[in-house]
Protein backbone atom coordinates (compact mmCIF):
# COMPACT_ATOMS: atom_id res chain seq x y z
CA UNK A 1 0.00 0.00 0.00
CA UNK A 2 1.48 3.35 -1.03
CA UNK A 3 1.56 6.44 1.14
CA UNK A 4 -1.03 7.98 -1.17
CA UNK A 5 -3.42 5.12 -0.55
CA UNK A 6 -2.80 5.41 3.19
CA UNK A 7 -3.78 9.09 3.02
CA UNK A 8 -6.89 8.19 1.07
CA UNK A 9 -7.81 5.44 3.50
CA UNK A 10 -7.42 7.82 6.45
CA UNK A 11 -9.74 10.32 4.75
CA UNK A 12 -12.48 7.71 4.52
CA UNK A 13 -12.30 6.99 8.26
CA UNK A 14 -13.95 10.35 8.89
CA UNK A 15 -17.24 12.17 8.65
CA UNK A 16 -17.56 12.05 4.85
CA UNK A 17 -19.59 15.17 4.13
CA UNK A 18 -21.99 15.23 1.18
CA UNK A 19 -22.45 18.95 0.42
CA UNK A 20 -25.74 20.26 -0.91
CA UNK A 21 -25.86 21.99 -4.29
CA UNK A 22 -27.48 25.42 -3.75
CA UNK A 23 -29.57 26.92 -6.53
CA UNK A 24 -30.03 30.58 -7.41
CA UNK A 25 -33.41 32.18 -8.05
CA UNK A 26 -33.12 31.42 -11.76
CA UNK A 27 -32.51 27.73 -11.04
CA UNK A 28 -28.80 27.69 -11.85
CA UNK A 29 -26.12 26.65 -9.37
CA UNK A 30 -25.35 29.53 -7.02
CA UNK A 31 -21.56 29.53 -7.17
CA UNK A 32 -20.96 32.06 -4.41
CA UNK A 33 -23.30 30.33 -1.96
CA UNK A 34 -21.80 26.97 -2.90
CA UNK A 35 -18.35 28.23 -1.99
CA UNK A 36 -19.64 29.75 1.24
CA UNK A 37 -21.25 26.47 2.29
CA UNK A 38 -18.05 24.59 1.52
CA UNK A 39 -16.03 27.06 3.61
CA UNK A 40 -18.49 26.58 6.46
CA UNK A 41 -17.88 22.83 6.38
CA UNK A 42 -14.11 23.26 6.25
CA UNK A 43 -14.09 25.87 8.99
CA UNK A 44 -16.25 23.52 11.05
CA UNK A 45 -13.57 20.82 10.94
CA UNK A 46 -14.74 18.60 8.08
CA UNK A 47 -11.83 16.98 6.26
CA UNK A 48 -13.48 14.81 3.60
CA UNK A 49 -15.93 16.15 1.00
CA UNK A 50 -18.00 14.32 -1.62
CA UNK A 51 -19.21 16.66 -4.36
CA UNK A 52 -21.87 15.08 -6.57
CA UNK A 53 -23.28 12.85 -3.88
CA UNK A 54 -26.97 12.14 -3.43
CA UNK A 55 -27.40 15.01 -0.95
CA UNK A 56 -25.92 17.17 -3.72
CA UNK A 57 -28.76 16.06 -6.05
CA UNK A 58 -26.37 14.17 -8.34
CA UNK A 59 -29.09 12.71 -10.53
CA UNK A 60 -30.81 16.08 -11.03
CA UNK A 61 -27.66 17.82 -12.31
CA UNK A 62 -26.61 18.08 -15.93
CA UNK A 63 -23.18 16.78 -16.97
CA UNK A 64 -21.93 20.36 -17.16
CA UNK A 65 -23.26 21.12 -13.70
CA UNK A 66 -21.61 18.03 -12.24
CA UNK A 67 -18.32 19.24 -13.68
CA UNK A 68 -18.91 22.69 -12.19
CA UNK A 69 -19.65 21.26 -8.75
CA UNK A 70 -16.40 19.26 -8.91
CA UNK A 71 -14.43 22.32 -9.98
CA UNK A 72 -15.91 24.60 -7.30
CA UNK A 73 -15.26 22.04 -4.58
CA UNK A 74 -11.65 21.36 -5.50
CA UNK A 75 -10.88 25.05 -5.98
CA UNK A 76 -12.43 26.05 -2.66
CA UNK A 77 -11.00 23.12 -0.72
CA UNK A 78 -7.35 23.41 -1.75
CA UNK A 79 -5.28 21.37 0.69
CA UNK A 80 -7.75 21.72 3.57
CA UNK A 81 -9.56 18.45 2.86
CA UNK A 82 -9.59 15.33 0.71
CA UNK A 83 -12.09 15.38 -2.16
CA UNK A 84 -14.00 12.21 -3.07
CA UNK A 85 -15.93 12.98 -6.27
CA UNK A 86 -19.17 11.16 -7.02
CA UNK A 87 -19.31 9.61 -10.50
CA UNK A 88 -21.82 7.35 -12.19
CA UNK A 89 -24.37 6.74 -14.97
CA UNK A 90 -23.10 4.78 -18.00
CA UNK A 91 -19.49 3.59 -18.06
CA UNK A 92 -18.16 6.21 -20.54
CA UNK A 93 -19.81 9.03 -18.55
CA UNK A 94 -18.46 7.72 -15.26
CA UNK A 95 -14.97 7.28 -16.70
CA UNK A 96 -15.01 10.80 -18.16
CA UNK A 97 -16.11 12.22 -14.82
CA UNK A 98 -13.41 10.29 -12.97
CA UNK A 99 -10.73 11.51 -15.36
CA UNK A 100 -12.01 15.07 -15.04
CA UNK A 101 -11.76 14.76 -11.26
CA UNK A 102 -8.21 13.41 -11.57
CA UNK A 103 -7.16 16.27 -13.83
CA UNK A 104 -8.42 18.79 -11.29
CA UNK A 105 -6.53 17.15 -8.44
CA UNK A 106 -9.16 15.04 -6.68
CA UNK A 107 -7.78 12.15 -4.65
CA UNK A 108 -10.67 9.70 -4.91
CA UNK A 109 -13.94 8.92 -6.65
CA UNK A 110 -17.09 7.36 -5.26
CA UNK A 111 -18.93 5.24 -7.83
CA UNK A 112 -22.70 5.55 -7.48
CA UNK A 113 -24.68 2.32 -7.64
CA UNK A 114 -25.39 1.32 -11.25
CA UNK A 115 -28.77 2.71 -12.31
CA UNK A 116 -30.10 -0.22 -14.28
CA UNK A 117 -33.08 -2.53 -13.72
CA UNK A 118 -30.98 -5.64 -14.36
CA UNK A 119 -27.73 -5.84 -12.42
CA UNK A 120 -25.86 -9.15 -12.29
CA UNK A 121 -23.05 -9.68 -9.80
CA UNK A 122 -20.55 -10.24 -12.61
CA UNK A 123 -21.82 -7.13 -14.39
CA UNK A 124 -21.39 -5.15 -11.17
CA UNK A 125 -17.73 -6.20 -11.09
CA UNK A 126 -17.29 -5.32 -14.77
CA UNK A 127 -18.86 -1.88 -14.30
CA UNK A 128 -16.60 -0.92 -11.42
CA UNK A 129 -13.53 -2.51 -12.98
CA UNK A 130 -13.89 -0.33 -16.08
CA UNK A 131 -14.04 2.84 -13.98
CA UNK A 132 -11.29 1.91 -11.51
CA UNK A 133 -8.92 0.80 -14.27
CA UNK A 134 -9.33 4.15 -16.04
CA UNK A 135 -8.01 6.10 -13.04
CA UNK A 136 -5.44 3.85 -11.30
CA UNK A 137 -3.98 6.86 -9.48
CA UNK A 138 -7.24 7.54 -7.64
CA UNK A 139 -8.74 5.69 -4.72
CA UNK A 140 -12.07 4.17 -5.74
CA UNK A 141 -15.03 3.72 -3.39
CA UNK A 142 -18.06 1.73 -4.59
CA UNK A 143 -21.41 2.88 -3.21
CA UNK A 144 -23.26 -0.32 -2.37
CA UNK A 145 -27.02 -0.29 -1.87
CA UNK A 146 -27.75 -3.80 -3.17
CA UNK A 147 -28.43 -6.25 -0.30
CA UNK A 148 -28.01 -9.23 -2.64
CA UNK A 149 -24.43 -8.44 -3.67
CA UNK A 150 -21.95 -10.92 -2.18
CA UNK A 151 -18.82 -9.73 -0.40
CA UNK A 152 -16.77 -12.05 -2.56
CA UNK A 153 -17.56 -9.88 -5.60
CA UNK A 154 -15.94 -6.88 -3.95
CA UNK A 155 -12.85 -8.97 -3.17
CA UNK A 156 -12.78 -10.09 -6.80
CA UNK A 157 -12.92 -6.48 -7.97
CA UNK A 158 -10.09 -5.41 -5.66
CA UNK A 159 -7.93 -8.34 -6.79
CA UNK A 160 -7.94 -6.78 -10.25
CA UNK A 161 -8.07 -3.13 -9.17
CA UNK A 162 -6.00 -2.47 -6.04
CA UNK A 163 -7.12 1.18 -6.04
CA UNK A 164 -10.53 0.01 -4.79
CA UNK A 165 -9.73 0.85 -1.19
CA UNK A 166 -12.99 1.64 0.54
CA UNK A 167 -16.71 0.99 0.49
CA UNK A 168 -19.72 3.19 1.16
CA UNK A 169 -22.14 0.53 2.38
CA UNK A 170 -25.76 1.67 2.47
CA UNK A 171 -27.88 -1.40 3.08
CA UNK A 172 -30.07 -0.76 6.17
CA UNK A 173 -29.08 -3.99 7.88
CA UNK A 174 -26.17 -4.03 10.34
CA UNK A 175 -26.00 -7.82 10.41
CA UNK A 176 -25.82 -7.93 6.62
CA UNK A 177 -23.08 -5.30 6.69
CA UNK A 178 -21.07 -7.30 9.22
CA UNK A 179 -21.26 -10.42 7.07
CA UNK A 180 -20.52 -8.61 3.81
CA UNK A 181 -17.47 -6.85 5.27
CA UNK A 182 -16.01 -10.09 6.56
CA UNK A 183 -16.69 -11.95 3.32
CA UNK A 184 -14.97 -9.18 1.35
CA UNK A 185 -12.11 -8.64 3.81
CA UNK A 186 -12.66 -6.56 6.91
CA UNK A 187 -9.12 -5.19 7.10
CA UNK A 188 -8.70 -4.93 3.34
CA UNK A 189 -11.07 -1.99 2.88
CA UNK A 190 -12.12 1.13 4.76
CA UNK A 191 -15.77 0.69 5.63
CA UNK A 192 -17.94 3.81 5.52
CA UNK A 193 -21.44 3.66 6.98
CA UNK A 194 -23.35 5.00 4.00
CA UNK A 195 -26.63 5.61 5.80
CA UNK A 196 -25.18 8.41 7.93
CA UNK A 197 -25.56 9.11 11.64
CA UNK A 198 -28.64 6.96 12.35
CA UNK A 199 -26.77 3.79 11.39
CA UNK A 200 -23.26 4.83 12.39
CA UNK A 201 -23.23 3.33 15.92
CA UNK A 202 -24.42 -0.10 14.78
CA UNK A 203 -22.13 -0.12 11.75
CA UNK A 204 -19.12 0.98 13.81
CA UNK A 205 -19.74 -1.90 16.19
CA UNK A 206 -19.41 -4.21 13.17
CA UNK A 207 -16.26 -2.66 11.69
CA UNK A 208 -17.02 0.69 10.03
CA UNK A 209 -14.61 3.54 10.77
CA UNK A 210 -16.28 6.40 8.91
CA UNK A 211 -19.77 7.55 8.02
CA UNK A 212 -21.34 9.78 5.40
CA UNK A 213 -23.44 12.76 6.38
CA UNK A 214 -25.85 15.24 4.88
CA UNK A 215 -26.77 16.61 8.29
CA UNK A 216 -23.20 17.90 8.59
CA UNK A 217 -24.16 20.69 6.16
CA UNK A 218 -26.38 22.08 8.90
CA UNK A 219 -24.38 21.36 12.06
CA UNK A 220 -20.80 20.16 11.49
CA UNK A 221 -20.08 19.99 15.22
CA UNK A 222 -22.92 17.52 15.81
CA UNK A 223 -21.58 15.02 13.28
CA UNK A 224 -18.01 15.45 14.52
CA UNK A 225 -19.15 14.87 18.09
CA UNK A 226 -20.62 11.53 17.04
CA UNK A 227 -17.50 10.27 15.28
CA UNK A 228 -15.28 11.30 18.16
CA UNK A 229 -17.47 9.33 20.55
CA UNK A 230 -17.44 6.30 18.26
CA UNK A 231 -13.67 6.44 17.81
CA UNK A 232 -13.17 6.39 21.55
CA UNK A 233 -15.62 3.53 22.02
CA UNK A 234 -18.02 5.79 23.89
CA UNK A 235 -21.25 4.29 22.57
CA UNK A 236 -23.44 5.94 25.25
CA UNK A 237 -21.98 9.29 24.12
CA UNK A 238 -22.62 8.45 20.49
CA UNK A 239 -26.20 7.51 21.30
CA UNK A 240 -26.73 10.86 22.99
CA UNK A 241 -25.89 12.47 19.67
CA UNK A 242 -28.14 9.90 17.97
CA UNK A 243 -31.02 11.03 20.16
CA UNK A 244 -30.21 14.65 19.33
CA UNK A 245 -30.46 14.06 15.57
CA UNK A 246 -33.15 11.37 15.60
CA UNK A 247 -36.17 13.48 14.64
CA UNK A 248 -34.30 15.34 11.89
CA UNK A 249 -33.22 12.05 10.32
CA UNK A 250 -36.70 10.56 10.71
CA UNK A 251 -38.09 13.48 8.70
CA UNK A 252 -35.46 12.83 6.01
CA UNK A 253 -36.18 9.10 5.89
CA UNK A 254 -39.99 9.34 5.82
CA UNK A 255 -41.90 8.12 2.76
CA UNK A 256 -38.95 6.34 1.21
CA UNK A 257 -36.59 9.27 1.86
CA UNK A 258 -38.73 11.55 -0.30
CA UNK A 259 -37.52 14.62 1.61
CA UNK A 260 -33.95 13.50 2.25
CA UNK A 261 -32.36 16.53 0.59
CA UNK A 262 -35.39 18.76 1.10
CA UNK A 263 -35.10 18.69 4.90
CA UNK A 264 -31.40 19.54 4.80
CA UNK A 265 -31.98 22.50 2.49
CA UNK A 266 -34.94 23.64 4.57
CA UNK A 267 -32.73 23.67 7.66
CA UNK A 268 -30.08 25.66 5.82
CA UNK A 269 -32.73 28.09 4.55
CA UNK A 270 -34.02 28.58 8.08
CA UNK A 271 -30.48 29.61 9.09
CA UNK A 272 -30.26 32.02 6.16
CA UNK A 273 -27.50 30.03 4.45
CA UNK A 274 -29.07 29.08 1.11
CA UNK A 275 -32.37 28.87 -0.74
CA UNK A 276 -34.66 25.93 0.00
CA UNK A 277 -35.26 24.99 -3.64
CA UNK A 278 -34.59 21.43 -4.77
CA UNK A 279 -35.07 19.93 -8.22
CA UNK A 280 -37.64 17.37 -9.31
CA UNK A 281 -38.22 14.60 -8.47
CA UNK A 282 -37.61 16.16 -5.03
CA UNK A 283 -39.89 18.97 -3.85
CA UNK A 284 -39.56 21.78 -1.27
CA UNK A 285 -41.05 21.10 2.15
CA UNK A 286 -44.65 22.29 2.57
CA UNK A 287 -44.88 25.50 4.59
CA UNK A 288 -46.83 23.69 7.30
CA UNK A 289 -43.81 21.45 8.02
CA UNK A 290 -41.06 24.04 7.94
CA UNK A 291 -41.29 25.24 11.53
CA UNK A 292 -40.27 21.89 13.00
CA UNK A 293 -37.14 21.71 10.86
CA UNK A 294 -36.25 25.31 11.71
CA UNK A 295 -36.63 24.59 15.43
CA UNK A 296 -34.30 21.61 15.24
CA UNK A 297 -31.67 23.56 13.31
CA UNK A 298 -31.92 26.48 15.71
CA UNK A 299 -31.38 24.15 18.65
CA UNK A 300 -28.17 22.85 17.14
CA UNK A 301 -26.82 26.37 16.58
CA UNK A 302 -27.14 27.36 20.25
Amino acid sequence: MTATYETQRAALAEVVAIPVTPFAEDGSIDRDIHRALLRRLLDGGVRTLTPNGNTGEFYALTPEERQLVTELTIEETGDRAVVLVGVGHDVPTAVASARHARELGAQMVMVHQPVHPYVSEGGWVDYHRAIAAAVPELGVVPYIRNPLLAGERLAELADECPNVIGVKYAVPDAARFAAFARDAGLERFVWVAGLAEPYAPSYFSAGATGFTSGLVNVAPSVSLNMIEALRSGDYPGAMKVWEQIRRFEELRAANGSANNVTVVKEALASLGLCRREVRPPSKPLPESERAEVAAIAAGWSI
